[in-house]
């Protein structure tokens, strides 16, 4: 058995990596930390097989493998400790609040021999799956269009609020993150980028009105906006090609299911009845999304695959970087 620990019991930790990790075979959650009471009653109640622990008496234990799914200005230390003890890390998304303290990490587990990957859940999205299976049928792409919009008008009293640089806050870091990943494995390498970063509600110390546009090596333009206070959504994608489009709304279900206590084990898991467009104007056919599949980052992990190459989590943070330079000086940036 895979003898697994988990910093942190947020909404990281609770919905998504302890669920999956309890759900993935061969794997054993035997530790999880979180100095909260409610929460360490909650890991209790859901994992009662796990120890609740410090995160020093975590670094004690006999681990196969440690997940870090803590606030964001934590990560780099936490990989670090495992990387130093020789333990193979999953950590969150953002990897690390810079790219290169992200490079730091990826050579110090290069240099260690340590298996190393950063959880872009995302990529399992059951709507990106089916942007991925039918993308062929579209021509030449053009133009890329990616949406995470929310209404959230009041603030969160929580770390992703908060505008201290090194708590790696703000939507761009948080979703921006996924959907920076989710351009670079469709189109590859980026050319140039643009960004418009705004805090819009009242308070509000981090960006929480976000557009970036990318232009990429091989001439596609990807638009990306994730808003934290969007009274009417958009579609959450939208491919334009030479020879026809697809467009797809609403979002993956996976994340409320697991919230529910739904798991990957149970029948009919990441099926959905949503659907998208594939076609030109009106002359279009329906599309089903494809089966959403979050467990399969683990079952990969398990098997001995690298479901996330590090390297690729360093090459988004690089772009998140030249967004914050564009808005900021109000230019594009070069990369």
């Amino acid at each position: 058995m895979t003898r697994v620990g988990l910093l942190g019991y947020g909404i990281a930790g609770r919905v998504f990596h302890a669920p999956l990790i309890s759900s993935t075979e061969g794997m054993d959650l035997v530790a999880i930390v979180t100095a909260n009471p409610e929460r360490q009653a909650q890991a209790r109640a859901a994992h009662p097989d796990a120890k609740i622990v410090t995160a020093d008496e975590l670094f004690e234990l006999d681990l196969d493998l440690i997940v870090v799914g803590t606030p964001n200005r934590t990560h780099v230390e936490y990989a670090r400790k495992a990387i130093d003890k020789g333990v193979a890390v999953v950590v969150d998304k953002p990897f690390a609040p810079s790219s290169a303290e992200g490079e730091e990490l990826v050579a110090a587990a290069q240099a260690k021999g340590v298996p190393l990957t950063v959880f872009q859940n995302r990529r399992w999205d059951s709507d990106f799956l089916t942007v991925r299976k039918i993308i062929g049928r579209l021509g030449e792409v053009r133009r890329f269009e990616s949406r995470y919009e929310r209404w959230v008008p009041e603030i969160w009293d929580n770390w992703r609020e908060f505008g201290a640089p090194e708590e790696a806050g703000g939507l761009l870091y948080d979703l921006g993150a996924h959907l920076v990943d989710q351009a670079l494995q469709l189109f590859g390498p980026v050319s140039s980028v643009y960004a418009e970063l705004d805090q819009r509600r009242p308070g509000a110390q981090v960006d929480d009105d976000v557009f970036v546009a990318l232009t990429h090596k091989n001439g596609v333009r990807s638009h990306l906006w994730a808003g934290a206070h969007t009274a009417q959504h958009g579609p959450r994608f939208r491919v334009l090609g030479s020879e026809g489009a697809f467009v797809i709304s609403g979002l993956d279900e996976q994340e409320d299911a697991l919230d529910a206590g739904r798991r990957p084990t149970d029948a009919n898991w990441g099926y959905e009845t949503r659907s998208g467009q594939l076609g030109v104007l009106d002359q279009t056919i329906e599309v089903p999304v494809e089966l959403g599949a979050y467990e399969t980052f683990y079952t990969e992990l398990q098997a001995g695959r690298i479901p996330v190459d590090p390297t690729s989590a360093v090459q988004a943070l690089r772009v998140i970087e030249a967004a914050f330079t564009s808005a900021r000086e109000n230019r594009v940036v070069e990369l």
